[in-house]
């Protein structure tokens, strides 16, 4: 990822709403009706259940889904102690993540107290507005009595995220390193250097999962932690050690492990030379490690490395942990975080890196770094199923160990809310973003004369997702860039009209002519044609001078569509192409198709369009399940649209069996389970979660996903072109710079995967 600036950071923070978190009604709120059952007389009901029956605070208000967030700020990220409001910004951050990742809503709570004893009472007083307490950026050695205090005075899960988070990630990390380089986790020698809050937990959680405590040894700015050393508080005392050990480098001699959670350039190569044979390096000092992922593997070829940082390999990254485990603990209504938990999603971690990644981000790396080995020993921050592993592992801990006070009772249906709880918001382009870095290809931006189409290449070539190359007049855009204070570093412009690509123009055009002489295709026709940005972006694609195109269009996509299907082709065993949004809701994902390129669907574009959607659900990393959807209900309708509808299925299942689908069907059954499989019990889908739907037109389908993202439903991303034989997609010149961007990205991870 490029650097980020501090101009970028303070932009970031300040544009649209300061901040980076709101409050969102989540009840109805148009009427006085509405308005009276939310305040006044209404509200008064659930406070009376509630003083009856503290628990039905649970039942009747958020707290149950509801983080605070809590710090005084004397221990912020690496600028120490800045003050509590100096600190809001990373506890908003923080709020951020728990919503992103867990679905948790979350209130950041900065406290100007330093003192711990008042602090304690103050943190104690707000603990009914909260489900729990992730207390974050407290000094060491203030932040163990302040979080042991807590855990024993209230009844709610609080946890220190900077202690117990990194335990968390290492520990998983640990298990997998061990399990590479052969060791018994009874048997290796461990050093830690640094002695504060994380180290002192990272290790403490170490020792629970098998390190023999007589095999560590702790170090500090002033060396080894030794047992004659005078003045030790009772946490660094618990891993003195009587051997005669007294420098970091004396301790690293055949040391099977390190933990540095320190300050940077402490190790250095001689000292992993030192290390015993297959030697583990947690180097997690940020942002620069103890000791540089380069110089520790030249050191020991054989070593295996983990840092904070996300360049490189193995990041011990916190956010890996604590959404989840919060998730798992307020869902079973857990009294607090304990040992067990913590542990429970050590291995919950641990085992889902042995798993194989799902199959886009498998495809699209094609490395072997994205499966279990010396390179990949943890999730990747943004695995989708983090959330489905660990949080019911938490819940099943914290159920056993006799803390849920409402334990989950049927678990497949638990995690289908998990699977549901708030939709993708986001994170599948966060996911196709860090797949397309990896591989960085070129993609044209056929409309560099917009404001939105620069912005989207500037940031795009900032953010390391591809290769951007814009058409238009160079001056022109350099203008523009200048008027927008854009920096044009990264984005290549060619200008299809200037001299110097005369020649290109020509073998574009020869290229088309011998192609598609048999469609009309004269060399004088495509030799115009190259002149327009469109067709000159798209033979570039064709000609392999880059791996996808993005082509503008400012009213209907049709005429587009086709000039598209005659240049690049569509995919042998299919004679139609489509095009497919994704729809995120809080409800979920769907995927709805065709949405801008087959104005007159029959029954064979209706079973092509099917077929694309199933494969192209399945890039995405989920599994379709496919409704074909009609004003009518599976025969109800005898009129040409309906019929049609049904035939298109027939075909499937007598054609296509794996396909998961039927129809046809109207989209309120299509959507309810429940409903569908009651009135209708014979239909193929019985019990599944439909999340694809096949309009069975172009206007139902263009239609609804418009005014679906007009009224706020949801976000949409695409239009996705599937079926042609390479990625090149069209968008509405007038899209905003987000939309651009995430289609950019997903050719840019097409590309990558055509070209592997």
């Amino acid at each position: 990822m490029a650097k980020i600036t501090k101009e970028m950071a303070l932009e970031y923070h300040e544009e649209g709403k300061p901040g980076k978190i709101e409050i969102v009604p989540t009840k109805p709120y148009s009427s006085q009706r509405d308005l009276a059952l939310a305040y006044s007389p209404g509200v008064a009901y659930p406070c009376l259940e509630i003083e009856k029956n503290p628990e039905d605070a649970y039942k009747y208000t958020n707290k149950g889904n509801l983080v605070g967030v809590v710090t005084n700020g004397t221990a912020v990220l690496g600028l120490g102690d800045i003050g509590a409001l100096a600190g809001k910004p990373v506890m908003e951050g923080k709020a951020l993540l728990f919503k992103i990742f867990a679905g948790l809503d979350a209130f950041d709570i900065e406290i100007n107290e330093k003192d711990p004893q008042k602090f304690i009472e103050i943190v104690k007083s707000i603990t009914p507005t909260f489900g729990g307490i992730n207390l974050e950026d407290i000094k060491s050695p203030e932040c163990f009595l302040i979080e042991k205090r807590l855990k024993e005075e209230c009844e709610i899960p609080i946890m220190h995220d900077d202690q117990h988070g990194t335990a968390i990630i290492s520990a998983a990390g640990l298990l997998n390193a061990l399990m590479i380089q052969g060791k018994k986790i009874e048997d290796i020698r461990l050093v830690v250097n640094g002695a504060g809050a994380a180290a002192i937990s990272c290790t403490k959680l170490y020792v629970a999962v098998g390190v023999n405590p007589e095999n560590v040894v702790m170090c500090d700015s002033k060396g080894v932690i030794r047992a004659d050393r005078e003045g030790l508080n009772e946490e660094k005392r618990l891993f003195a050690t009587t051997r005669d050990l007294h420098t970091l480098a004396e301790a690293m001699v055949d040391a099977d492990v390190f933990l540095g959670l320190s300050v940077a350039g402490v190790v250095t190569p001689e000292m992993i030379k030192s290390m015993a044979p297959k030697p583990i390096v947690f180097a997690l000092a940020n942002p620069d490690p103890e000791i540089s992922y380069e110089e520790a593997v030249d050191a020991r070829p054989d070593v295996i490395v983990a840092t904070g940082r996300s360049d490189y390999p193995n990041q011990i990254n916190n956010v890996i942990g604590f959404p989840y485990i919060f998730r798992g603990a307020l869902d079973c209504g857990a009294t607090a975080i304990n040992e067990d938990m913590k542990i429970a999603a050590v291995y919950a971690i641990a085992d889902l890196a042995r798993l194989p990644v799902p199959a886009v981000v498998d495809e699209a790396y094609g490395r072997n770094n994205i499966k279990f080995g010396r390179d990949y020993i943890l999730p990747k921050p943004l695995d989708p199923r983090l959330l489905l592993c660990v949080a019911p592992a938490v819940a099943e801990a914290a159920d056993k160990s006799g803390i849920a006070k409402r334990p989950i009772k049927d678990w497949e249906k638990y995690r289908i809310r998990l699977r549901n709880l708030m939709g993708d918001d986001g994170k599948m382009i966060r996911r196709l973003a860090e797949l397309a870095r990896e591989d960085k290809r070129r993609v044209v931006i056929c409309e560099g004369n917009t404001d939105n189409m620069l912005r989207a290449a500037t940031r795009l070539a900032h953010d390391g997702i591809c290769k951007p190359i814009v058409l238009g007049n160079e001056e022109m855009i350099e203008k523009r860039a200048n008027r927008l204070g854009l920096e044009l570093a990264g984005v290549e412009i060619i200008n299809p009209r200037h001299d110097r690509e005369e020649v290109t123009r020509h073998r574009y055009a020869s290229i088309l002519a011998t192609k598609k002489g048999r469609q009309g295709f004269t060399y004088d026709l495509a030799l115009e044609k190259m002149f327009d940005r469109s067709y000159f972006g798209m033979m570039m694609v064709e000609a392999g001078d880059a791996d996808s195109c993005i082509v503008a269009t400012y009213s209907a996509g049709e005429s587009v569509a086709e000039n598209m299907a005659a240049v690049i082709g569509i995919e042998d065993g299919f004679n139609h192409f489509a095009t497919m949004h994704i729809l995120n809701t809080r409800k979920g994902t769907y995927f709805i198709a065709d949405t801008a390129v087959n104005p007159d669907a029959d029954t064979e574009a209706l079973v092509d369009i099917a077929r694309l959607c199933d494969k192209s659900v399945r890039f995405f990393a989920h599994e379709p399940v496919m409704a074909m959807l009609s004003y009518s209900n599976f025969g109800s309708s005898k009129r040409t649209e309906a019929t049609m509808v049904a035939d298109a299925v027939k075909i499937l299942h007598e054609k296509y069996p794996d396909i998961k689908v039927d129809g046809e069907m109207q989209v309120d059954f299509a959507l309810n389970t429940k409903r569908r499989d009651e009135r209708f019990p014979f239909n193929t889908l019985k019990g599944k979660e439909v999340n694809t739907l096949i309009f069975p037109n172009l206007t139902a389908a263009n239609v609804t996903g418009k005014f679906l993202l007009s009224m706020g439903i949801g976000s949409i991303i695409g239009p996705i072109q599937v079926g042609l034989k390479k990625p090149v997609y069209f968008v509405n010149g007038n899209s905003s710079e987000s939309e651009i961007y995430d289609i950019v990205t997903i050719s840019a991870v097409e590309a990558s995967l055509k070209h592997k």
